[in-house]
């Protein structure tokens, strides 16, 4: 496990170290991306946004388990990327998709990514690592240092805030 404290050198000043963090994780860290921004060329841009924050990080600052700190770090750049995108966002009137009573494979993806994006950055943590990363609320409640019953009840709630959200997306059809 990697400590950063007082005294030992960054990831940037140990490339060794830093060059295994990378081969041993960046799988990792593509894949958990990948399932929240549902595009290969915003997992990458995830990718190098961590690992660069990586190379620049105090050197006073313990990581703790590097895997559940990638994780985490993969989980919240994503979400900045698709919070981003959706604060830029707008559709050209002639591109807006007319109703045929059933939404797109496209719209529904779309959809929930908005949807995520609302998610407070713990909601959408827990959420993610639930859902997509497939971690039991066990896992999840020790990685994250906090009950069982606190992850069930922020898994329940974040449930029920996407369904109000996609229902709100599609005017009630869904």
């Amino acid at each position: 496990m990697l400590q950063l404290a007082t005294g030992e050198r960054t990831v940037l000043q140990n490339p060794i170290e830093f060059s295994r963090l990378f081969d041993e994780y960046h799988g990792l860290v593509f894949r958990t991306a990948y399932r929240i921004t549902g595009n290969a060329a915003d997992a990458e841009d995830v990718l190098q946004t961590i690992f660069l924050r990586l190379m620049r990080r105090d050197p006073d600052a313990a990581l703790g388990s590097e895997e559940s700190y990638l994780r985490r770090a993969a989980v919240n750049a994503s979400l900045d990327l698709i919070r981003a995108r959706r604060a830029n966002s707008s559709v050209p009137l002639s591109e807006a998709s007319t109703s045929t009573g059933k939404p797109d494979t496209n719209e529904v993806r779309e959809c929930l990514r908005r949807a995520f994006a609302r998610l407070t950055p713990r909601s959408a943590e827990i959420f993610a690592l639930r859902y997509f990363e497939d971690f039991s609320n066990q896992q999840i409640a020790r990685m994250l240092g906090m009950s069982q019953v606190f992850v069930a009840v922020t898994l329940h709630r974040t449930r029920r805030q996407l369904q109000k959200e996609i229902r709100s997306y599609f005017g009630g059809k869904v």
